[in-house]
């Protein structure tokens, strides 16, 4: 019988608003008592002791938007590679995209993904199922069977479905089995060929660009289908004022939708891009200051729901060419934590609910079992100084691939230590990379 008591701790539970000091006690892969009070009178006996040092104990956080290669382009990043990654950045559960090759539409292949990170992953990995067979857009994959051999979620990953007439008969078909659908929003046509925002600053840069509308009108017309289907429906990631409004909106009538943006849209924009740096071209494409900032609100005040690092991992010689010709993506999952807690270090949310952004959220929307800290839940926690400043090196990274939009910045908030079902699978002092 495994036990682990965790002492010294500024413990965090965002499902229960939780933040002060207690202790937590694990045994056997799950929390079997934790609180305040918790060995206030006496140390544990027959217990591994972990002395936090008064930093935050958290449950670990869940990414609901992780891109990998495997399988078919392993050279950009593996499951093993990412798990690794996830780890060091206190994530531990990865819900990985379809969009590999061959493409996650089939059972056997989410099978694959499962059984993959099962002998490889260090961190918990979920499959989201493709929408469509190929990603293609044309026909319906098998949501059904996809979802018997253990897909979590449906999406096209970084592609749009333009038809709306599938797209509502997938939002349809889902709904008859409970199905989450992940939608991406960006008019294919309007941003075809884009590299970046469209304003002032892609005009100096000579650069070809597509207008937030190009995401705003994707989101207003899926939120429409969703009121003709019924269907339980999660935007991935939002970037833009006009997109933030159609969700308030949208929630204001009662429409049960959810929506993330990703870590970096929170901490950068369009100007960051400076001469023509393409390890910041991402997708959607970094906003103007005015949309950074209203995304940083939609946080705040709880309209958007999840935060995601959408880790995507590209090759050099992708990312090393012409802003234009680069590839979109950017690696993070090591910096989600420490870029959104950037909200929190502004005194705009507290530190609680930035985490739960990353934990109990996108657990309720996933029906997940982690993301909180109870009697009987798993053991997925991390132990992070909110607080600790670092300058963070692209070349520490423990990722496959280094494509970050941060070398160089300045953060706070550095993660410690990181257990999967008490088990450890990160520690900082014994970390020979970062």
């Amino acid at each position: 019988m495994m036990r682990t008591a965790f002492l010294n701790a500024r413990l965090i539970d965002p499902a229960s608003g939780l933040d002060a000091r207690g202790a937590l006690l694990v045994e056997n892969e799950k929390i079997v008592d934790w609180g305040p009070r918790l060995f206030n009178d006496a140390d544990p006996s027959d217990a591994e002791i972990v002395d936090c040092g008064g930093r935050a104990l958290a449950p670990g956080l869940i990414d609901m938007r992780v891109f990998t290669g495997e399988p078919g382009s392993e050279h950009r990043e593996t499951l093993e590679s990412a798990s690794r990654a996830a780890a060091a950045g206190g994530v531990t559960t990865m819900i990985v995209m379809p969009n590999t090759d061959p493409v996650i539409d089939e059972p056997s292949l989410v099978d694959f993904i499962k059984r993959r990170a099962a002998a490889t992953a260090s961190v918990r990995v979920a499959p989201m199922g493709a929408l469509t067979r190929g990603l293609q857009g044309q026909v319906m994959a098998e949501i059904g069977l996809l979802m018997e051999a253990g897909a979590i979620a449906f999406t096209d990953g970084d592609r749009t479905i333009a038809n709306a007439r599938l797209m509502r008969r997938a939002l349809a078909y889902a709904s008859t089995f409970g199905a989450l659908v992940v939608g991406h929003a960006e008019d294919p046509d309007l941003s075809q060929g884009a590299a970046m925002n469209e304003g002032e600053f892609a005009t100096r840069l000579g650069l070809p660009a597509a207008p937030t509308a190009a995401e705003t009108i994707i989101v207003e017309r899926d939120i429409r289908l969703v009121e003709l289907t019924g269907a339980r429906f999660h935007i991935a990631q939002i970037s833009c004022r006009d997109s933030l409004d159609v969700v308030a909106a949208a929630k204001a009538r009662g429409i049960p939708i959810t929506c993330g943006v990703s870590a970096h849209h929170l901490a950068l924009n369009e100007l960051d891009i400076g001469s023509y740096r393409s390890f910041l071209k991402v997708k959607p494409p970094l906003r103007s200051e005015a949309d950074r900032a209203a995304m940083v609100e939609g946080v705040a005040s709880g309209q958007i729901d999840v935060i995601v690092s959408s880790h995507d991992p590209q090759a050099a010689d992708t990312k090393r060419q012409t802003f234009a010709q680069a590839a979109f993506g950017a690696v993070g999952l090591e910096t989600l934590l420490p870029a959104a807690l950037g909200i929190y270090h502004c005194g705009q949310a507290t530190l609680a609910h930035v985490v739960g952004t990353m934990t109990a959220a996108p657990a309720d929307i996933l029906g997940l079992e982690a993301g909180r800290l109870a009697k009987g839940a798993l053991a997925d926690l991390v132990i992070f100084d909110p607080d600790e400043p670092f300058v963070l090196d692209a070349a520490k990274l423990h990722s496959r691939a280094r494509n970050t939009c941060f070398d160089g910045r300045r953060f706070q908030g550095r993660v410690h230590m990181t257990y999967v079902g008490g088990r450890r699978v990160f520690d900082s002092a014994a970390d020979t990379d970062g």
